[in-house]
């Protein structure tokens, strides 16, 4: 059993834990995730990690309430227990592994969408603690459901962008980075782009017209977790992948959003799912992960 020492709603259906699984904080690195299941009978819920403290034992998971499982995560409270808390799973950003000194030399520009906002964090963190400084753009609707500013200001040069005008800079997050690019001159040589599907297909359409290598997490379409499912089967390029054994993350100008956001509505039904299946054949599924969990 996995302990939730911190519950809280960060806004409207959008929740904040810190969960005791010392073996994940140990070895974790920013852009990968966990599975979470909260009884023998439960779903298997794919997150990323927002945060961890290798100190206390701790990850720190966000979620938004979009069915019946996260509804049910949502009224745990401190004290309460996951059945299983699984991690960590899939390729840690590439930045982790590359050689520091080349690292502080590039500029980069992360933007978040929503929910997307809580894997950002973990990478402009790590990149804060090895002095490397990063400008953050962060997207939402509304105000009310901005997420993480404060924890995002104390690492990075925080952009807010709201599509009402309620807070920061009015528009969306692509308008924020046409400001940033053509407005104030910034220049750089990498942008990560993490949220809604839409989003990230908008923000590689823009920064492939600028010329800015972009980087996507495709975490929204994760499902099982294990490459099992085939739920995140994906074309990067010419190559097929999935995103929960060979991402999250990929060369977002290489990603076949329309395709993917596609399959993600068919893979709901089960009409869907049989179809799918029929029609992709031997590369339906990737295959397990081969990870081990925290236990």
């Amino acid at each position: 059993m996995y302990k939730i020492v911190k519950a809280k709603e960060l806004s409207t259906n959008i929740y904040l834990m810190d969960v005791e699984a010392p073996r994940i904080a140990k070895s974790c690195q920013p852009g990968q995730f966990i599975i979470a299941k909260l009884d023998e009978k439960g779903e298997r819920i794919p997150l990323t990690i927002c945060d961890y403290d290798r100190e206390k034992g701790l990850i720190t998971i966000v979620f938004q309430v979009i069915g019946a499982s996260t509804e049910k995560m949502a009224k745990l409270q401190e004290g309460d227990s996951f059945r299983d808390f699984t991690g960590p799973l899939g390729q840690p950003s590439e930045f982790v592994n590359e050689d520091l000194e080349e690292l502080k030399k590039k500029k980069y520009l992360f933007v978040a969408g929503g929910v997307g906002t809580a894997p950002v964090y973990p990478q402009v963190k790590w990149l804060h603690e090895h002095g490397i400084e990063a400008d953050v753009i962060v997207g939402a609707k509304t105000k009310d459901i901005l997420i993480l500013e404060e924890e995002m200001k104390a690492v990075g040069n925080l952009v807010v962008a709201t599509d009402d005008g309620s807070y920061g800079f009015k528009g969306m997050v692509t308008g924020a980075i046409e400001d940033l690019v053509n407005n104030q001159g910034k220049k750089y040589d990498v942008c990560v782009a993490i949220g809604p599907m839409i989003m990230m297909k908008f923000v590689c359409l823009l920064t492939k017209k600028l010329e800015i290598p972009t980087i996507v997490s495709l975490n929204p379409i994760m499902v099982d977790g294990t490459g099992m499912c085939g739920a995140c089967r994906v074309l990067v390029g010419d190559e097929v992948k999935f995103a929960c054994v060979d991402g999250p993350e990929f060369d977002g100008h290489k990603v076949d959003f329309d395709q993917a956001m596609k399959r993600q509505q068919m893979y709901k039904t089960e009409e869907g799912r049989a179809l799918l299946k029929l029609r992709e054949g031997d590369t339906h599924q990737g295959g397990g992960c081969g990870c081990g969990g925290d236990k």
